[in-house]
């Protein structure tokens, strides 16, 4: 997300980064250019209008042309209004109300909503220990009650079963009186969408709301589509009052349009953001955090959390232990490691969050996927656990076989037995100079010093 505004802004940015003065002629050519990346990005015209005419404003002042490094000030003022127009400040959930909270899901067909459901499921069952009771009011279309059914049960939480036919507005209700016999803490409701917006549509979400009165009414929006999802956002909050926002599909958008004009056009905030079909590809959104990324300053806070949730903590102090006491790293832990890092989201996803990145070319960062990853496990997975353990006994005919069973070539498997023997020197020059303790202290502590949320 927003990989063509970070390369358009860090250039325009980067002229005026070393500069020791700046004057209206290149404040005027710079907004002209940041201008065009916005609009490029497809953010909406009245955003753009209002966010360059407050840079313009804010860079022509004397804080920043009498600064001792006007150029960095000037974008500490961009960073600062990319923040303001999504919003300041993030804002969690809201599930201060009485037990069972009802959190209800609208949205366009195909926005993914269903698949937002079950991630919002997971999160709240994870990071926040709910019970979670999830049902579909979609009667038109079965494949999604049993979609939903499906990613209830591989999120942990419970499912009220519904059926075409039925009455939406009554599935919901059975379902709150369910919720309540069975004190879960939060309910939520999946809604039928349409192609577009339409009256009935309207109705019915109407009527499901007035029935089950939601604390938070949540609409669900594919980022992909640019200003149309802002528009759309306002025709459902005239019908609804929506408390917030959930954009899906985040990794599929290079542009960012939506994220940067539905504040602006609804004054409703943005709550999380989703990407792929994974469960745990759920995250709360930080307006401060994304323009940092925005800028190609990364976001070290957001990866931190997390490696604090998606970490086996247990597991990463068995590793440290071992190799203090000298039993070494082998193929068994490394394949650990890579399922670990598999799941927070893949390498792509982490380095997005470091500074500098989010800046480097799209033909470089490209280059940089999961698809390596992947075939590495599948060539230690195909090993026997005597070499896994045992790395020094694999020669040439058991490489051979290892390729074949993984599908892949003898210099592929040349190549993993080669840098799992950096990483091993790697993890021996740690141990003898303190460094892994050092690091697992880290990790048990959880956030490091000098960090705020």
């Amino acid at each position: 997300m927003f990989e063509n505004l970070t390369q358009r802004l860090g250039r325009t940015l980067q002229d005026l980064r070393g500069r020791g003065r700046l004057s209206e002629d290149n404040i005027k050519d710079a907004l002209r250019d940041v201008r065009m990346a916005l609009l490029e990005a497809d953010v909406a015209l009245p955003v753009v209008r209002e966010f360059v005419e407050r840079v313009r404003e804010q860079a022509l002042g004397q804080q920043v042309l009498q600064s001792l490094s006007p150029g960095q000030e000037l974008i500490r003022v961009v960073r600062d209004e990319l923040t303001r127009v999504m919003g300041e400040r993030g804002e969690a959930l809201d599930l201060d109300a009485p037990a069972p909270v009802v959190v209800m899901l609208a949205g366009l067909q195909g926005s993914g909503k269903t698949t937002t459901a079950g991630k919002l499921a997971r999160h709240l069952l994870e990071r926040r220990r709910k019970r979670v009771l999830l049902v579909s009011c979609d009667v038109y279309r079965p494949a999604a009650i049993e979609q939903l059914r499906t990613v209830a049960g591989q999120a942990g939480v419970s499912f009220f079963p519904s059926a075409v036919g039925e009455d939406p507005v009554d599935i919901a209700r059975r379902a709150l009186d369910e919720a309540k016999r069975r004190f879960h803490d939060v309910l939520i409701v999946d809604t039928a969408g349409r192609l577009h917006v339409d009256a009935q549509m309207m109705a019915e979400v109407k009527a499901i709301h007035a029935a089950v009165t939601p604390h938070e009414t949540l609409f669900v929006v594919d980022s992909m589509t640019g200003q149309d999802a802002a528009r759309t956002s306002q025709a459902f909050d005239q019908a609804l009052a929506l408390t917030g926002v959930v954009l899906t599909k985040i990794d599929g958008d290079a542009r960012g349009g939506a994220a940067l004009s539905i504040r602006h056009v609804t004054g409703k905030p943005i709550k999380f953001l989703g990407s792929g079909e994974k469960l745990d590809a759920l995250e709360p959104f930080h307006p401060d955090r994304m323009a940092s990324r925005i800028l190609g300053m990364g976001d070290v806070l957001s990866l931190i959390e997390e490696v604090e949730h998606k970490v086996d903590r247990d597991q990463a102090e068995r590793l440290a232990k071992k190799i203090t006491k000298g039993k070494g790293f082998d193929l068994e832990d490394f394949a650990d490691q890579l399922r670990q890092m598999r799941g927070m989201g893949g390498i792509k996803s982490m380095l997005d969050k470091l500074p500098g990145v989010g800046a480097l070319p799209a033909q470089v960062k490209s280059q940089v996927n999961d698809r390596e990853f992947v075939r590495m496990e599948a060539i230690i997975n195909s090993m026997t656990p005597q070499e896994r353990r045992f790395p020094a006994v694999i020669k040439g005919s058991r490489k051979r076989r290892i390729a074949g069973g993984s599908g892949t070539q003898v210099q592929d498997v040349n190549r993993l037995l080669k840098q799992f023997a950096q990483m091993q020197k790697m993890m021996k020059r740690m141990k003898k100079g303190g460094g892994l303790g050092r690091m697992m202290q880290g990790l048990k502590g959880g956030i490091p010093p000098g960090f705020s949320r």
